[in-house]
Protein backbone atom coordinates (compact mmCIF):
# COMPACT_ATOMS: atom_id res chain seq x y z
CA UNK A 1 0.00 0.00 0.00
CA UNK A 2 1.35 3.49 -1.14
CA UNK A 3 2.31 6.02 1.43
CA UNK A 4 0.26 9.13 0.38
CA UNK A 5 -0.19 12.84 1.48
CA UNK A 6 -1.92 15.78 0.37
CA UNK A 7 -0.58 19.95 -0.27
CA UNK A 8 -3.39 22.19 -0.15
CA UNK A 9 -6.58 21.46 0.90
CA UNK A 10 -9.28 24.20 -1.09
CA UNK A 11 -11.75 23.68 -3.69
CA UNK A 12 -9.97 20.63 -5.16
CA UNK A 13 -8.91 18.75 -2.63
CA UNK A 14 -12.03 16.56 -2.24
CA UNK A 15 -11.52 14.90 -5.38
CA UNK A 16 -8.06 14.02 -4.68
CA UNK A 17 -8.64 12.88 -1.00
CA UNK A 18 -11.44 10.55 -2.42
CA UNK A 19 -9.56 9.56 -5.34
CA UNK A 20 -6.70 7.93 -2.36
CA UNK A 21 -9.45 6.71 -0.58
CA UNK A 22 -10.76 4.82 -3.59
CA UNK A 23 -7.61 3.52 -4.65
CA UNK A 24 -6.52 2.17 -1.29
CA UNK A 25 -3.65 4.63 -0.47
CA UNK A 26 -2.35 4.99 3.28
CA UNK A 27 -3.48 8.30 3.90
CA UNK A 28 -0.67 9.43 6.51
CA UNK A 29 -0.53 13.17 5.90
CA UNK A 30 -2.05 17.03 4.65
CA UNK A 31 -1.24 20.21 4.35
CA UNK A 32 -2.12 23.71 4.27
CA UNK A 33 -1.45 27.28 5.54
CA UNK A 34 -4.67 26.92 6.95
CA UNK A 35 -5.61 24.39 9.48
CA UNK A 36 -9.49 24.54 9.46
CA UNK A 37 -8.94 23.39 5.59
CA UNK A 38 -7.33 20.60 6.77
CA UNK A 39 -10.21 19.09 9.20
CA UNK A 40 -12.62 20.39 6.51
CA UNK A 41 -11.56 18.50 3.63
CA UNK A 42 -10.89 15.40 6.42
CA UNK A 43 -14.79 15.64 7.63
CA UNK A 44 -16.24 16.54 4.13
CA UNK A 45 -14.37 12.87 2.20
CA UNK A 46 -15.96 11.20 5.72
CA UNK A 47 -12.66 10.51 7.43
CA UNK A 48 -12.93 9.27 10.69
CA UNK A 49 -10.67 11.75 12.71
CA UNK A 50 -9.38 9.51 14.92
CA UNK A 51 -7.54 8.22 11.78
CA UNK A 52 -4.49 8.66 12.54
CA UNK A 53 -3.34 11.26 9.70
CA UNK A 54 -1.04 14.21 10.96
CA UNK A 55 -2.00 17.83 9.54
CA UNK A 56 0.71 20.03 8.76
CA UNK A 57 1.09 23.92 7.84
CA UNK A 58 4.64 23.15 6.63
CA UNK A 59 4.74 20.86 3.58
CA UNK A 60 8.87 20.42 4.24
CA UNK A 61 8.29 19.42 7.68
CA UNK A 62 5.77 16.89 6.65
CA UNK A 63 7.98 15.50 3.69
CA UNK A 64 10.77 15.74 6.59
CA UNK A 65 9.01 13.34 9.36
CA UNK A 66 7.44 10.96 6.88
CA UNK A 67 7.82 8.49 4.49
CA UNK A 68 5.99 9.29 1.52
CA UNK A 69 5.77 7.16 -1.61
CA UNK A 70 2.92 9.85 -3.27
CA UNK A 71 2.12 13.27 -2.49
CA UNK A 72 -0.25 15.65 -4.71
CA UNK A 73 -0.15 19.06 -4.81
CA UNK A 74 -3.12 21.00 -5.06
CA UNK A 75 -2.47 24.37 -3.91
CA UNK A 76 -3.06 27.91 -5.70
CA UNK A 77 -0.95 27.21 -9.19
CA UNK A 78 1.77 29.69 -8.56
CA UNK A 79 3.17 27.38 -5.84
CA UNK A 80 2.69 24.15 -7.93
CA UNK A 81 6.22 24.22 -9.63
CA UNK A 82 8.23 24.72 -6.09
CA UNK A 83 6.87 22.10 -4.27
CA UNK A 84 6.52 19.64 -7.11
CA UNK A 85 10.52 20.30 -7.30
CA UNK A 86 10.59 19.97 -4.03
CA UNK A 87 9.06 16.60 -3.79
CA UNK A 88 10.91 15.13 -6.85
CA UNK A 89 14.40 16.01 -4.95
CA UNK A 90 13.32 13.84 -2.08
CA UNK A 91 12.11 11.00 -4.56
CA UNK A 92 8.67 11.64 -3.87
CA UNK A 93 6.11 10.64 -7.10
CA UNK A 94 3.67 13.53 -7.43
CA UNK A 95 0.01 14.43 -9.27
CA UNK A 96 0.89 18.11 -9.63
CA UNK A 97 -2.87 20.10 -10.35
CA UNK A 98 -3.67 21.87 -13.45
CA UNK A 99 -1.23 23.75 -14.76
CA UNK A 100 1.92 21.88 -13.72
CA UNK A 101 3.78 25.50 -14.07
CA UNK A 102 3.25 28.85 -14.51
CA UNK A 103 6.27 29.04 -16.81
CA UNK A 104 7.66 27.17 -19.74
CA UNK A 105 11.16 27.24 -17.35
CA UNK A 106 9.08 26.07 -14.39
CA UNK A 107 7.58 23.22 -16.50
CA UNK A 108 11.16 22.35 -18.24
CA UNK A 109 12.58 22.00 -14.85
CA UNK A 110 9.88 19.53 -13.20
CA UNK A 111 10.05 17.51 -16.44
CA UNK A 112 14.96 17.42 -16.50
CA UNK A 113 14.52 16.99 -12.10
CA UNK A 114 11.61 13.98 -12.44
CA UNK A 115 13.77 12.09 -15.39
CA UNK A 116 16.82 13.03 -13.25
CA UNK A 117 15.48 11.84 -9.97
CA UNK A 118 13.79 8.40 -11.45
CA UNK A 119 10.12 9.98 -10.29
CA UNK A 120 7.14 9.95 -11.43
CA UNK A 121 5.20 13.08 -12.13
CA UNK A 122 1.49 12.75 -13.41
CA UNK A 123 -0.50 16.14 -14.38
CA UNK A 124 -3.79 16.50 -13.40
CA UNK A 125 -6.13 16.60 -16.39
CA UNK A 126 -8.67 13.96 -15.31
CA UNK A 127 -10.62 14.85 -17.88
CA UNK A 128 -9.19 12.78 -20.37
CA UNK A 129 -9.99 9.50 -18.43
CA UNK A 130 -14.19 10.38 -18.81
CA UNK A 131 -15.45 7.51 -20.85
CA UNK A 132 -16.96 10.12 -23.53
CA UNK A 133 -13.25 11.20 -23.69
CA UNK A 134 -12.15 7.53 -24.15
CA UNK A 135 -14.36 6.43 -26.57
CA UNK A 136 -13.44 9.40 -28.46
CA UNK A 137 -10.07 8.52 -28.74
CA UNK A 138 -10.14 5.27 -29.22
CA UNK A 139 -12.17 6.18 -32.41
CA UNK A 140 -9.73 8.39 -33.24
CA UNK A 141 -6.63 6.18 -33.00
CA UNK A 142 -8.81 3.48 -34.82
CA UNK A 143 -8.67 6.36 -37.96
CA UNK A 144 -12.52 6.19 -37.95
CA UNK A 145 -12.61 10.24 -38.18
CA UNK A 146 -10.51 9.88 -41.36
CA UNK A 147 -8.66 13.06 -41.83
CA UNK A 148 -9.36 15.96 -38.70
CA UNK A 149 -10.91 19.14 -40.68
CA UNK A 150 -11.16 20.92 -37.27
CA UNK A 151 -11.79 20.75 -33.63
CA UNK A 152 -13.31 23.42 -30.77
CA UNK A 153 -13.53 23.49 -27.28
CA UNK A 154 -16.21 25.79 -25.33
CA UNK A 155 -15.40 26.21 -21.74
CA UNK A 156 -18.71 28.77 -20.56
CA UNK A 157 -18.67 28.61 -16.89
CA UNK A 158 -19.94 31.53 -14.31
CA UNK A 159 -17.24 32.57 -11.78
CA UNK A 160 -18.65 35.44 -9.38
CA UNK A 161 -16.95 38.14 -7.31
CA UNK A 162 -17.46 35.63 -4.07
CA UNK A 163 -15.54 33.26 -6.26
CA UNK A 164 -12.61 35.17 -6.58
CA UNK A 165 -12.67 37.07 -2.90
CA UNK A 166 -12.58 33.35 -0.98
CA UNK A 167 -8.93 33.46 -1.93
CA UNK A 168 -6.84 36.55 -2.94
CA UNK A 169 -4.30 34.89 -5.08
CA UNK A 170 -7.21 33.93 -7.88
CA UNK A 171 -7.02 35.78 -11.20
CA UNK A 172 -3.67 37.09 -10.37
CA UNK A 173 -0.81 36.93 -13.14
CA UNK A 174 1.95 35.09 -10.34
CA UNK A 175 -0.60 32.81 -8.48
CA UNK A 176 -3.39 31.83 -11.19
CA UNK A 177 -4.08 33.47 -14.56
CA UNK A 178 -7.15 33.97 -15.72
CA UNK A 179 -9.43 32.09 -17.26
CA UNK A 180 -7.86 30.19 -20.02
CA UNK A 181 -5.50 28.89 -17.11
CA UNK A 182 -7.55 28.04 -14.50
CA UNK A 183 -10.97 27.05 -15.66
CA UNK A 184 -10.01 26.49 -19.05
CA UNK A 185 -7.13 24.34 -19.12
CA UNK A 186 -8.61 21.08 -19.41
CA UNK A 187 -10.44 21.32 -22.75
CA UNK A 188 -7.60 23.22 -24.11
CA UNK A 189 -5.41 20.09 -23.40
CA UNK A 190 -7.97 17.85 -24.97
CA UNK A 191 -8.23 19.94 -28.15
CA UNK A 192 -4.56 19.64 -28.48
CA UNK A 193 -4.30 15.93 -27.21
CA UNK A 194 -7.27 14.89 -29.56
CA UNK A 195 -5.84 17.04 -32.66
CA UNK A 196 -2.26 15.83 -32.46
CA UNK A 197 0.04 17.81 -30.23
CA UNK A 198 2.71 18.96 -32.75
CA UNK A 199 1.20 23.30 -33.06
CA UNK A 200 2.46 25.45 -35.87
CA UNK A 201 0.90 28.65 -34.42
CA UNK A 202 -1.55 30.24 -32.11
CA UNK A 203 -3.23 33.71 -32.52
CA UNK A 204 -5.59 34.70 -29.62
CA UNK A 205 -7.51 37.48 -27.93
CA UNK A 206 -8.13 37.58 -24.43
CA UNK A 207 -9.78 40.66 -22.76
CA UNK A 208 -11.33 41.22 -19.24
CA UNK A 209 -14.68 41.95 -19.87
CA UNK A 210 -16.37 42.14 -16.81
CA UNK A 211 -14.25 41.18 -13.46
CA UNK A 212 -12.54 44.44 -13.15
CA UNK A 213 -10.97 43.54 -9.70
CA UNK A 214 -8.94 40.26 -11.32
CA UNK A 215 -5.21 41.02 -12.96
CA UNK A 216 -6.13 38.50 -15.67
CA UNK A 217 -8.81 37.85 -18.27
CA UNK A 218 -12.38 36.56 -18.29
CA UNK A 219 -12.63 35.51 -21.80
CA UNK A 220 -10.25 33.83 -24.61
CA UNK A 221 -10.42 32.86 -27.73
CA UNK A 222 -7.70 31.60 -30.21
CA UNK A 223 -7.07 29.85 -33.40
CA UNK A 224 -4.63 27.60 -33.55
CA UNK A 225 -2.92 25.69 -36.41
CA UNK A 226 -1.54 21.96 -36.10
CA UNK A 227 1.46 20.94 -38.38
CA UNK A 228 -0.85 18.13 -39.35
CA UNK A 229 -2.98 20.81 -41.27
CA UNK A 230 -5.93 20.91 -38.44
CA UNK A 231 -6.99 23.62 -37.24
CA UNK A 232 -8.30 24.35 -33.74
CA UNK A 233 -10.58 27.00 -32.04
CA UNK A 234 -10.59 28.11 -28.44
CA UNK A 235 -13.72 29.91 -27.14
CA UNK A 236 -13.04 30.03 -22.77
CA UNK A 237 -14.72 32.58 -20.92
CA UNK A 238 -16.29 32.69 -16.46
CA UNK A 239 -18.88 35.60 -17.82
CA UNK A 240 -21.29 33.57 -18.64
CA UNK A 241 -24.45 34.50 -16.60
CA UNK A 242 -25.82 33.05 -14.16
CA UNK A 243 -24.03 30.02 -13.47
CA UNK A 244 -21.71 27.13 -15.26
CA UNK A 245 -23.17 26.31 -19.14
CA UNK A 246 -20.90 23.81 -20.67
CA UNK A 247 -18.04 22.21 -21.28
CA UNK A 248 -17.46 20.81 -24.93
CA UNK A 249 -15.41 19.32 -27.40
CA UNK A 250 -16.17 19.36 -30.84
CA UNK A 251 -14.10 16.98 -33.51
CA UNK A 252 -15.06 17.31 -37.60
CA UNK A 253 -13.44 14.68 -39.38
CA UNK A 254 -14.15 13.80 -43.24
CA UNK A 255 -15.74 10.74 -41.68
CA UNK A 256 -16.99 11.41 -38.50
CA UNK A 257 -18.48 14.26 -36.35
CA UNK A 258 -18.55 14.05 -32.53
CA UNK A 259 -19.69 16.23 -30.43
CA UNK A 260 -18.98 16.07 -26.41
CA UNK A 261 -20.85 18.24 -23.87
CA UNK A 262 -22.13 18.32 -20.39
CA UNK A 263 -20.82 20.24 -17.59
CA UNK A 264 -17.43 18.76 -18.29
CA UNK A 265 -17.06 17.23 -20.99
CA UNK A 266 -19.04 14.04 -20.00
CA UNK A 267 -21.68 13.60 -22.46
CA UNK A 268 -22.19 11.66 -25.96
CA UNK A 269 -24.21 14.51 -27.51
CA UNK A 270 -23.01 13.91 -31.03
CA UNK A 271 -21.90 10.56 -32.76
CA UNK A 272 -21.60 9.83 -36.13
CA UNK A 273 -19.37 7.89 -38.33
CA UNK A 274 -19.66 6.62 -42.03
CA UNK A 275 -18.40 2.77 -40.49
CA UNK A 276 -21.24 2.50 -38.03
CA UNK A 277 -20.58 -0.25 -35.65
CA UNK A 278 -22.73 -2.00 -33.10
CA UNK A 279 -21.44 -0.38 -30.28
CA UNK A 280 -22.22 3.12 -31.60
CA UNK A 281 -25.76 2.98 -30.58
CA UNK A 282 -25.03 2.70 -26.89
CA UNK A 283 -22.08 4.93 -27.32
CA UNK A 284 -24.79 7.42 -28.97
CA UNK A 285 -26.47 7.56 -25.24
CA UNK A 286 -23.45 7.90 -23.27
CA UNK A 287 -24.17 10.27 -20.37
CA UNK A 288 -21.71 10.34 -17.30
CA UNK A 289 -23.13 11.29 -14.12
CA UNK A 290 -20.88 13.77 -12.20
CA UNK A 291 -21.15 15.66 -9.24
CA UNK A 292 -19.41 18.70 -9.81
CA UNK A 293 -17.80 20.33 -12.80
CA UNK A 294 -14.34 18.33 -11.92
CA UNK A 295 -16.09 15.22 -13.20
CA UNK A 296 -15.08 11.39 -12.40
CA UNK A 297 -11.95 11.34 -13.37
CA UNK A 298 -9.38 11.95 -10.58
CA UNK A 299 -10.22 7.79 -9.21
CA UNK A 300 -8.97 7.08 -12.56
CA UNK A 301 -6.02 9.47 -12.53
CA UNK A 302 -5.10 8.18 -9.40
CA UNK A 303 -5.33 4.39 -9.85
CA UNK A 304 -3.49 4.94 -13.63
CA UNK A 305 -0.69 6.36 -11.54
CA UNK A 306 -0.47 4.08 -8.92
CA UNK A 307 0.31 1.50 -11.68
CA UNK A 308 2.80 3.81 -13.37
CA UNK A 309 4.44 3.34 -9.84
CA UNK A 310 4.23 -0.28 -9.66
CA UNK A 311 5.01 -1.46 -12.88
CA UNK A 312 7.64 1.50 -13.14
CA UNK A 313 6.18 3.31 -16.52
CA UNK A 314 4.88 6.35 -17.68
CA UNK A 315 1.85 7.77 -16.63
CA UNK A 316 -0.78 8.37 -18.72
CA UNK A 317 -0.91 12.05 -18.51
CA UNK A 318 2.70 12.78 -17.70
CA UNK A 319 4.47 15.94 -17.17
CA UNK A 320 5.08 16.34 -20.87
CA UNK A 321 1.47 16.55 -21.25
CA UNK A 322 1.29 18.75 -18.60
CA UNK A 323 3.59 21.05 -20.12
CA UNK A 324 2.01 20.94 -23.13
CA UNK A 325 -1.15 22.17 -22.20
CA UNK A 326 0.50 24.55 -20.48
CA UNK A 327 2.41 26.03 -23.62
CA UNK A 328 -0.84 26.36 -25.60
CA UNK A 329 -2.12 29.01 -23.08
CA UNK A 330 1.02 30.98 -22.76
CA UNK A 331 1.34 31.11 -26.68
CA UNK A 332 -2.56 32.83 -26.27
CA UNK A 333 -1.59 34.95 -23.54
CA UNK A 334 1.96 36.12 -25.51
CA UNK A 335 -0.23 36.33 -28.73
CA UNK A 336 -2.72 38.91 -27.16
CA UNK A 337 0.58 40.90 -25.39
CA UNK A 338 2.09 40.93 -28.50
CA UNK A 339 -0.74 41.06 -30.77
CA UNK A 340 0.87 39.13 -33.29
CA UNK A 341 -0.09 35.17 -34.11
CA UNK A 342 3.09 33.03 -32.20
CA UNK A 343 4.78 30.27 -33.15
CA UNK A 344 5.43 26.94 -31.49
CA UNK A 345 7.57 25.59 -29.56
CA UNK A 346 7.54 28.45 -26.71
CA UNK A 347 10.53 29.59 -24.90
CA UNK A 348 11.12 31.52 -22.02
CA UNK A 349 7.71 32.86 -21.08
CA UNK A 350 5.11 32.81 -18.22
CA UNK A 351 2.36 34.43 -16.60
CA UNK A 352 4.16 36.88 -14.94
CA UNK A 353 5.05 38.31 -18.26
CA UNK A 354 1.68 39.37 -18.97
CA UNK A 355 1.58 41.69 -15.77
CA UNK A 356 -0.36 44.78 -16.51
CA UNK A 357 -1.71 43.98 -19.90
CA UNK A 358 -5.13 45.20 -18.84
Amino acid sequence: MLKYALIGCGRISINHIKAAINNKLEIIAVCDIIPEHMKQVLEKSGINPNKNIKCYTNYKEMIKENNIDLISIATESGKHAEIALYCIQNKIHVIIEKPVAMSIQDADEIIYQAEKNNVKVCACHQNRFNIAIQNTRKALENGRFGRISHGTVHVRWNRDYRYYKQALWRGTWEQDGGALMNQCIHGIDLLRWMLGDEIEEVYGVTRRQFHNYIEAEDFGTAIVTFKNGSVGIIEGTTNVYPENMEESLYLFGEKGTVKIGGKSANNIDIWDFSDESKDDAVIKELREITNNVYGNGHSRLFSDMVLAIEEDRIPYIDGYAGKRALELVLAVYKSQKDKVPVKLPLVNFGTKDMSGIF
